[in-house]
């Protein structure tokens, strides 16, 4: 038997469970994986809570690195012995899982399992938020929101290589001492500052060319008015609530604007996909250009600790869960 971290219903970090559970042998086009480190998110907290609806019961998580330990029939992408991590597939928060192949990509002898943990549903969501949904080009101003989490970091960092102008967005002096340290321009603490009117300030009056922002229902209105005309709202997450229905004479309003909702899943659907972005997300971190902080780590068991860590907004960088 071995050990996971489960919940039976929705609700609040008191539904996850650390229960036994068995793992069969691998399937066809499937893996099997011991994990060394797990990585912690926003939408382990939105599967949880019921926010993001998944078949119950069922094992938390969506991300993890490990050793691959078996294979399935058919499978070519991985062998035993082989270093290997993922993103966006359900049911990390354990031992040992079966996982199916082509979501697995083999890490550089250079990445260690914690690193790899704690980047790869962040980094590669940084990668399709900079790199597809918005290309990102040397001068274009950036708003960042949540600047010193685990996304934020990444982001403030790869967004300086492509020479943007960053105006990243936090909590406390604290959290904004960290968005600069890891490149961003400016931060505007929205605890002590309207983050519009320092936004066009910081702008001449004219707004920022992409807002990202995965706040959600708290900021949603903010970031349409840091929009220059003709400006993109990145909207990609929901750390305070689902934005509520929008009118979209709003857009008009402030200068016909663009809004698009992405989620990582559609920008890997693909091996190919996946493989590119991990490749370039890898090449940044081990080049140098990208650091990866690990500020939290928790025992696998103490699961709802990094819950309620995420939830309360005290933590920066990344988290992860240690099986051992």
């Amino acid at each position: 038997m071995h050990k996971a971290i489960m919940f039976h219903d929705f609700g609040d970090t008191e539904v996850l469970r650390w229960e036994n559970i068995e793992v069969a042998d691998p399937g066809p086009g499937e893996v099997r994986i011991r994990h060394e480190a797990v990585g912690v998110n926003f939408i382990d907290i939105y599967q949880r809570s019921g926010l993001y609806k998944v078949p119950l019961p069922t094992v938390a998580g969506n991300e993890g690195a490990g050793i691959v330990e078996a294979v399935g029939d058919g499978v070519t992408q991985v062998k035993p012995g082989d270093r290997v991590a993922y993103a966006g597939r359900i049911g990390s928060y354990c031992e040992i899982r079966n996982i199916a192949a082509d979501r697995l990509c083999i890490l550089p002898d250079e990445l260690s399992f914690e690193q790899a943990a704690a980047m790869m549903l962040k980094g590669l969501t940084v990668h399709y938020l900079i790199r597809r949904t918005y290309r990102v080009q040397r001068g274009d101003t950036v708003v960042f929101h949540a600047a010193a989490g685990g996304v934020g970091t990444i982001a403030c960092q790869w967004l300086k290589s492509l020479g943007a102008r960053i105006i990243g967005i936090a909590g406390s002096a604290e959290k904004c001492a960290v968005a600069l340290q890891n490149g961003a321009d400016f931060c505007i603490n929205y605890h002590t500052e309207d983050i519009v009117a320092r936004v066009r300030e910081l702008t001449n009056g004219e707004g920022a060319r992409v807002v990202y922002d995965s706040v959600g229902k708290d900021t949603f209105g903010v970031s349409l008015k840091c929009l220059r005309p003709l400006g993109l709202l990145v909207s990609f997450g929901n750390a305070s609530g689902s934005v509520p229905p929008v009118d979209l004479a709003l857009l008009a309003q402030h200068g016909s604007l663009f809004i698009t909702r992405p989620i990582l899943a559609t920008y890997i659907a693909e091996r190919s996909e996946l493989v590119s972005a991990a490749q370039e997300l890898f090449d940044m971190v081990t080049s140098g250009t990208v650091r990866i902080d690990i500020n939290q780590r928790y025992h696998l068991k103490d699961a709802a600790h990094a819950h309620r860590d995420l939830e309360a907004r005290s933590t920066t960088g990344s988290s992860i869960l240690l099986p051992q």
